[in-house]
């Protein structure tokens, strides 16, 4: 027994509740993050035991599938033994079924009988840890990494192979100082050698940027935190901010080639607002009422005569009797149900609970139009219309909405025992099943309002005779009843019985476009992305969202690859004559089409429905598929913007991994709302959940969650800028910085005999990566920015200054790379010519090893601290402090390392080095022409490449200093301002 506002322990086949129609409420937020209140309904035969006795006395087996991990499918029956009849067989469904962790609400207990346990229930088996995503960024580094391993290794076999030549010559070998032992001379030669070559490898080990992955993982997990504190994507409706599930793909934000959307939901508000109905060709408008006064009343417009035999009238009862029939919204009176909408418009304080916005939005359209239904009490609906006349309708049997079939029924029985099979559906699914009614007049008004880009249903019902309703009754029994195929069997029966319909209306609702999501789809494509939208709507009402948003425009030639084009053609001809029109314009294929990069192409749409994708990725007889993807692709390719409509969830994750494994892997990125987006998020490269009104799921399984669309617009645009640049220069800088630290340790080699001498101190050695040169470059990773955030927004374009992983390029590298080989050297042979002289203390006392050393360490540290303070382009004071305190702290730490400030270390072999090498006028001269000439070349190259080469974003930090110091000129005060202001106006 569990109580009201109790989790489920288990996993629980539900017997009976304390309500009287076996129903209970179950909030599942700890499972799928969806807050709304499911129905569940208690087993037929056992939900009149509402006492423990009743429940003691109940002999009864349950059959049910092994354990699985699917929370919205369960298979099962359950065997009812009555003394010592036959055992009465009930099918068990998810309906049937209360989940481990879930909450029992609006419910004072329910009675159940645990089936899965521990580690096999459903909240268990969903323990398993999603796929690792891994950045662009990433990989880039693990590359570069084992190019440094490569050079590592060769400068240790360099080294190891010179030594060998070196000591070739006995008096080199065996100096008259250090006479070797006889173990020595003994010694195996391979031995020997592979004894230096681990030498070497250690003395050279620095190379190898480990500190860098710690920084990188740091620098993510730090940077996340500015996205999650932006006020500019906190909204106030919701009380939400955007949320990171992972820091690892924050700099693949700044990176996203494609985006692949969901439309309800994401594009829309997914508020939906009841607009008309359609019956017989009667449109009916709820009425407006404004001061007392009635604005549009249920007005009859095209007025078509009823078919015969049957009146105007009793279609209408009709058609109002399937709409307040066929769903499963709940209706309550409380007014005091947390978390349920309230109706303002009923006649008495209803409050309606739904998994589906459509259904609350039919049910409030209903109510408008006089008609409503009363309550769902033991199997029976009481239908009142707009005279007050009541009646009532036992509900035999439920035929369930799931995305392939597109439709629900309802088979009831009226009072006067008439049979009826109400269903409500898709115009895609509803017409072809359909063989009588205003065919024609009801298909024109719903292509109307999908036009306008209103979402449609159809409504159609039909008469069944005791023996029809028999038949029907065994077909879908029978297939609850299987363990294996269920669903398969119950599509079968579904088919069976949901045929042969008259059409009685239709209905039209209005889903209104999210504020400023056209604004972000037009800032997304100019920013180089591609925008396709991926929705299970029809194709005009999605077409018209599509021009709503600005995703297509006027002069956009739309394409179609449609089942309706494929049966007037071939597929294989529609593709040809598409791929010809599409590269009749845009000449050969370019590898910067596929990311929207090029600015010369026709600008083409492509529509394109879930039936034709799946004969495209059908293999063809021959046993391949690939000709017909890869013409499907080059068509896209030169496409400004798809349209994928008609979608079952798997095909909108089919469509994101055909793109994503193309030739050209662009990065992607799938943004959605509901639960029949996870699949497309999980598939992308970076998956996006709306914090909307389907629920959490789709949050919960995503990279990152915003709450609205359009705050995608920032969260690319700037904050992924922001990461990608960030986090580029921290990779290149530590390849560089430890280029030139190590490279002076291997030339100093060729000087030392190559035995292993180490030129730079322990201390030094250790502290350099750690503490030296480590807080800068994480401050500059973390705060950087290179433009303002503001410019980002206003000027999309910069985005593609970083496409195509640009900053990590092999070219720019090697850039990195050979600028800190270059300053290893000046550091190194300026340091040894300005130490060819040694007597170079005014006191003619000679510098040793540790004073070199040291002298080419200083000057390493200044030149690469240096090297980042000229790359920075946003000082705040935490800069100043960073970068001028990590210099201070090394000089600091060098005094008190040599005795100077803590004299009790003055057994160390660094004692007084330091201060002896400042000491000399020589030594101040070297470190200043050293670090000079080191910075020179990159200097030299900014300026040439600034004024020659200028990329998008030089261009416009040009412009920002412009404005800036004409900024400071105006606000400034003295004669000079008029002057000036007088040369602008001019």
């Amino acid at each position: 027994m569990v109580k009201e506002d109790e989790t489920f322990p288990c996993d629980l086949i539900f017997l009976s509740s304390s309500r009287e129609d076996g129903t209970c409420f179950v909030t599942t937020a700890s499972l799928d993050g969806e807050s709304s209140h499911k129905t569940h309904y208690a087993v037929q035969d056992t939900k009149a035991f509402h006492s423990e006795e009743e429940i003691d006395a109940l002999h009864a087996t349950i059959e049910c599938e092994q354990p699985q991990p699917d929370l919205y499918k369960f298979v099962g029956r359950i065997n009812i033994y009555h003394d010592s009849n036959e055992p009465t067989a009930r099918p068990l469904g998810s309906e049937n079924l209360l989940l481990r962790g879930a909450t029992l609400k609006n419910t004072e207990k329910i009675f159940g009988v645990a089936i899965y346990t521990g580690m096999e229930t459903k909240m268990a088996l969903n323990y398993q840890s999603k796929s690792q995503k891994r950045s662009a960024v990433e990989k880039s580094m693990n590359v570069f990494l084992i190019v440094y391993l490569c050079i590592l290794i060769s400068k240790a076999l360099i080294n190891t192979v010179l030594k060998h030549v070196w000591q070739s010559k006995d008096y080199r070998d065996e100096p008259w100082y250090n006479w070797k032992t006889e173990p020595e001379r003994k010694r195996n030669v391979f031995l020997q050698a592979f004894t230096d070559f681990l030498a070497f490898m250690v003395l050279f080990n620095y190379i190898i940027p480990v500190s860098m992955y710690v920084t990188v993982e740091m620098q993510k997990f730090l940077g996340s935190y500015f996205l999650t504190w932006d006020e500019e994507m906190f909204d106030e409706e919701t009380s939400e901010g955007p949320l990171v599930n992972t820091s690892d793909l924050n700099e693949e934000l700044g990176q996203i080639e494609y985006v692949f959307t969901d439309k309800t939901g994401t594009l829309t508000e997914n508020n939906m607002a009841f607009v008309e109905c359609c019956i017989e060709g009667h449109v009916y408008i709820p009425h407006v009422i404004c001061n007392g006064q009635i604005l549009h009343d249920c007005t009859g417009i095209d007025m078509i005569d009823s078919s015969p035999g049957t009146s105007g009238k009793e279609r209408e009862e009709l058609f109002f009797r399937a709409l307040c029939l066929c769903h499963t919204v709940q209706v309550k009176d409380d007014d005091n149900v947390d978390g349920l909408k309230k109706n303002e418009h009923s006649r008495k304080s209803r409050i309606y609970i739904s998994s589906s916005p459509d259904e609350v939005a039919l049910v409030e359209g209903i109510q408008k139009l006089g008609y409503t239904y009363v309550s769902l009490k033991d199997n029976y609906m009481e239908i009142l219309n707009r005279e007050n006349n009541s009646e009532k309708f036992e509900l035999l049997e439920v035929l369930s909405f799931d995305s392939v079939r597109r439709r629900m029924s309802v088979i009831v029985k009226s009072s006067t025992g008439d049979i009826f099979l109400f269903c409500k559906g898709a115009d895609s699914s509803i017409f072809p099943r359909v063989k009588e009614g205003k065919i024609d007049q009801i298909r024109s008004r719903v292509e109307r309002n999908a036009v306008e880009g209103l979402r449609t249903l159809c409504v159609a019902y039909k008469k069944l005779t005791a023996e029809e309703y028999s038949n029907a009754q065994k077909l879908l029994q029978n297939a609850k009843l299987a363990l294996q195929d269920r669903e398969k069997k119950l599509a079968e029966a579904y088919e069976k019985i949901e045929r042969d319909f008259i059409l009685l209306g239709a209905t039209a609702v209005e889903d209104r476009l999210q504020e400023k999501a056209a604004d972000t789809i037009e800032a997304l494509q100019k920013a180089g992305i591609k925008v396709w939208v991926l929705t299970g709507d029809k194709m005009e009402t999605a077409a018209a969202t599509c021009y709503a948003c600005k995703l297509f425009r006027r002069n956009t030639q739309i394409l179609e690859l449609t089942t309706k084009k494929i049966e007037e053609h071939s597929l294989h001809d529609v593709l040809f004559d598409l791929s010809k029109t599409v590269l009749r314009h845009s000449g050969s294929l370019t590898s910067d089409s596929l990311s929207g990069l090029s600015t010369d192409m026709q600008d083409y749409g492509l529509i394109i429905d879930g039936a034709a994708l799946s004969l495209i990725m059908k293999p063809r007889q021959d046993g391949s598929s690939a000709n017909y993807r890869e013409l499907f692709l080059e068509i896209c390719r030169n496409c400004s913007a798809v349209l994928c409509c008609r979608m079952a969830p798997l095909q909108k994750a089919q469509i994101v991994k055909l793109i994503k494994l193309s030739k050209e892997h662009p990065i992607t990125l799938a943004i959605g709302d509901g639960a029949n987006d996870v699949s497309m998020i999980l598939e992308a490269h970076v998956g996006i959940g709306i914090i909307g009104k389907e629920g959490r799921q789709a949050a919960r399984n995503s990279d990152y969650a915003i709450p609205k669309f359009k705050h995608l617009k920032k969260m690319l645009l700037v904050h992924g800028h922001f990461y990608y640049v960030r986090i580029s220069e921290l990779v290149q800088y530590f390849f560089y910085k430890n280029v030139c630290f190590i490279f002076p340790q291997f030339l100093y080699q060729f000087f030392c005999g190559f035995s292993q001498q180490p030129l730079y101190d322990t201390a030094y050695l250790t502290l350099y990566n750690i503490s030296f040169t480590s807080l800068p470059i994480l401050l500059y990773s973390l705060m950087e920015q290179h433009v303002s955030a503001d410019t980002l927004k206003k000027e999309p374009s910069l985005y593609r200054d970083v496409a195509k992983n640009a900053l990590l390029r092999w070219r720019a590298f090697i850039y990195w790379t050979f600028l800190g080989v270059f300053d290893a050297v000046v550091f190194f042979f300026g340091a040894y010519f300005l130490f060819d002289n040694t007597v170079v203390t005014s006191n003619g006392q000679m510098f040793g090893n540790w004073t070199f050393g040291t002298l080419v360490f200083t000057v390493l540290v200044f030149t690469v601290t240096l090297k980042l303070a000229l790359d920075t382009h946003y000082w705040t004071w935490i800069n100043h402090f960073m970068i001028w305190g990590s210099l201070l702290f090394y000089i600091v730490f060098s005094l008190l390392w040599g005795g100077i400030i803590w004299p009790f270390l003055n057994y160390q072999r660094m004692y007084y080095v330091f201060m002896q090498m400042l000491s000399s006028g020589p030594a101040w001269l070297g470190i200043i022409l050293l670090i000079t000439v080191s910075l020179l070349p990159d200097v030299l190259k900014k300026v040439l490449c600034r004024q020659l080469w200028p990329t998008a974003t030089e261009r416009i930090q040009k412009s920002m200093r412009h404005r800036a110091a004409l900024n400071a000129l105006v606000n400034s005060d003295g004669p000079l301002l008029e002057g000036t202001l007088s040369a602008s106006e001019t």
